[in-house]
């Protein structure tokens, strides 16, 4: 499990460094150009992406929980809410309206779906982590950048297009998890 807890800890600090050592992002800033920190940053998201890939599929998992199966609905539920959240972000929405942060919310809420789902180790690791990641971040984004200034309302054409465009990347996820992550889903 070394690879992925080394995954998932360089994902973090890195995602975390604007908010907790604003002065090293200056520096990194200041030595590397924009463009070289965007590059470094890209590079060690790509870094941690492949230590969390791998390091899944090599760990070997022990079972601490399971929920009854009624609950693998509610999970995809939330999953399919996870990524209308996370298209929001992307796009003037009326979400925007009550929540600040849709994609860190759907983090936190795919991370939840996901540990409704899975009751082993290495599952409770990942999804545990990032859920708590994306709380943290909530939260030193809230400081750093103060008072909330809410988005203009979108028109309803604006709000459909961007739901449809969700809700096909939510479908074209769904059928390619297996080939993703190795994990099938089924039964749903």
């Amino acid at each position: 499990m070394g690879m992925l807890v080394a995954g998932i800890l360089i994902w973090c600090l890195v995602h975390l460094t604007p908010s907790l050592a604003p002065p090293l992002k200056q520096n990194l800033i200041t030595r590397l150009g924009e463009k070289g920190y965007k590059l470094l940053f890209t590079a060690l998201m790509l870094t941690a992406l492949a230590l969390i890939v791998f390091g899944w599929r090599s760990a070997t998992p022990s079972h601490l929980y399971q929920l009854p199966g009624f609950t693998r609905h509610i999970a995809m539920l939330l999953v399919l809410i996870a990524f209308i959240l996370f298209g929001a972000s992307n796009y003037p929405t009326r979400i925007k309206q009550f929540i600040r942060h849709p994609q860190l919310t759907g983090v936190i809420v795919w991370a939840i779906a996901h540990l409704v789902l899975n009751g082993d180790s290495r599952s409770v690791l990942l999804f545990g982590s990032l859920g708590m990641w994306a709380a943290l971040e909530i939260i030193f984004i809230n400081k750093r950048e103060g008072e909330w200034v809410k988005q203009p309302v979108p028109g309803w054409a604006r709000e459909i297009r961007g739901l449809a465009i969700s809700l096909v990347v939510f479908a074209v996820v769904v059928m390619l998890h297996p080939y993703l992550t190795g994990v099938s889903i089924t039964g749903f």
